[in-house]
């Protein structure tokens, strides 16, 4: 928490050296100074050592939710924000798109994107989703879609304007939205300065305000394979993103939602592929078809779209017909193969029982070592690199069965995969209570002096 200092805003040079010695001091940091500091690092004006010093001084002594809201209006004024408020529902010439979005803060086998655009497209929303790849030991979706042969995520705005039109949904990188949010991260990855709440929530919502969605609901990660660990930090996040997009008139909500153990049965890119079609063929995993009708459902509430069951989008085969339709607009071929890998592992139980933990930051090592996820910025992923869990928590065990299946192209890889999952997982002699998937729903933003 930071507690201000009167007259410490006022910032009479802009300098990158006046701007740090505020924050570095627990001052707040002037609209002035801060439009001036992100338009002079996003324009080369401000060194990365500058910026890097900016940066620890916020995390360490944090921001106020003012500061948090100029910052985060000024890595979305750093570059285009789309607009595609004058688009219509794709078959209808008079009724205005219902633009909604989704955003998660990063978890492990999460791959919910994928089966949820298509479902929420079913029900007649229209969605422009910017994506990311991945990060650290989360999963990105463009990573994974495009384990799909020929799937494209580089979308002009032309194209990303006629494709929602079109089919309804869109996929598609950052680009050039809030260009600032990108520099800034990429140095905040190597700076220590990832996990600091203010930094989080304006990246997120810089994009997320950027890409022309005009209702947002965020999944909300909180547990061990979360980069937020306690309810508390994950609430307060969620709070101030929140605050963030309803300040844009973007009306948004956040789902709290836990991260212990992996979502679903597989972990990498074309194994999340694979179990994202088995849900769009009715199937899957039952906390994947949980946590996707969840949010498919707040978003339809958010953008004001009714009279359709998310479920039966699953049941009827439309949501699959919608992610064929938009995988096909971005170039992507279903009817091919997808890559799995050739050098493959088992990990199998030593005794019976009953699966007991199942560390989600355990797995998602495993599947980083395969080569599911990069070690440097910008590096190739492997494609069929990843891990199948056969027995989730609570589910029996015989002796001997296979627990873990791992795929890597490169044979090397697997003793260090192994040495992560040694130790993620425990079969006991009876299943303990889990916390439910959902933790809470947050509809609102409390006020809060700081974060």
């Amino acid at each position: 928490m930071q507690t201000s200092r009167e007259g410490s805003s006022a910032v009479t040079n802009l300098d990158a050296p006046s701007v740090i010695r505020v924050k570095r001091d627990g001052g707040v940091l002037s609209d002035a100074a801060i439009d001036w500091v992100i338009d002079g690092y996003t324009h080369g004006r401000v060194a990365d050592e500058q910026m890097s010093a900016l940066l620890m001084a916020i995390f360490l002594n944090g921001m106020t939710v003012a500061e948090t809201t100029r910052w985060t209006a000024a890595m979305v004024a750093s570059g285009e924000r789309f607009d595609f408020t004058d688009l219509h529902r794709p078959g209808s010439s008079d009724r205005p798109a219902a633009l909604v979005d989704k955003h998660s803060t990063g978890g492990v086998g999460d791959k919910i994107t994928i089966p949820l655009l298509p479902v929420v497209m079913a029900c007649g929303a229209t969605v422009p989703q910017a994506s990311g790849r991945g990060l650290g030991h989360t999963g990105g979706t463009l990573d994974k879609l495009e384990s799909i042969p020929g799937f494209t995520g580089e979308l002009s705005k032309d194209r990303i304007r006629r494709q929602l039109s079109e089919v309804g949904g869109a996929i598609f990188a950052a680009g050039e939205l809030a260009p600032a949010d990108r520099k800034i991260y990429a140095l905040r990855d190597i700076t220590a300065t990832v996990d600091s709440t203010p930094l989080i929530a304006s990246s997120v919502m810089s994009k997320k305000l950027a890409e022309g969605a005009r209702a947002l609901v965020l999944d909300v990660k909180v547990g061990r394979g979360a980069f937020l660990k306690t309810e508390a930090d994950a609430r307060e996040l969620a709070r101030i993103m929140i605050d963030l997009g309803n300040s844009y008139g973007v009306p948004t909500r956040a789902l709290l939602t836990d991260m212990n153990c992996p979502l679903g049965l597989t972990v990498g890119n074309s194994v999340e592929i694979t179990e994202s079609l088995e849900i769009l063929a009715g199937g899957g995993p039952a906390d994947v078809v949980e946590l996707t009708l969840a949010l498919a459902r707040e978003m339809l509430e958010v953008a004001g779209v009714d009279g359709t069951d998310p479920a039966e989008t699953l049941r009827d085969g439309s949501a699959m017909d919608r992610f064929r339709a938009l995988i096909a607009a971005q170039g992507g071929d279903l009817s091919r193969p997808l890559p799995l890998g050739s050098a493959t592992e088992t990990v199998t139980a030593s005794h019976g029982g009953v699966m007991g933990d199942l560390d989600a930051m355990g797995v998602a090592m495993a599947a980083w070592r395969l080569g599911a996820g990069r070690a440097q910025p910008g590096e190739p992923v492997q494609l069929g690199a990843g891990v199948r869990i056969h027995r989730k928590p609570g589910e029996p065990v015989a002796a001997g069965e296979t627990l873990f299946t791992l795929y890597t192209e490169t044979a090397d890889r697997l003793p260090g995969a192994l040495a992560e999952l040694d130790g993620a997982w425990t079969v006991d002699d009876a299943a303990a209570a889990r916390r439910p998937l959902i933790i809470d729903r947050i509809c609102s933003a409390e006020s809060a002096g700081s974060v």
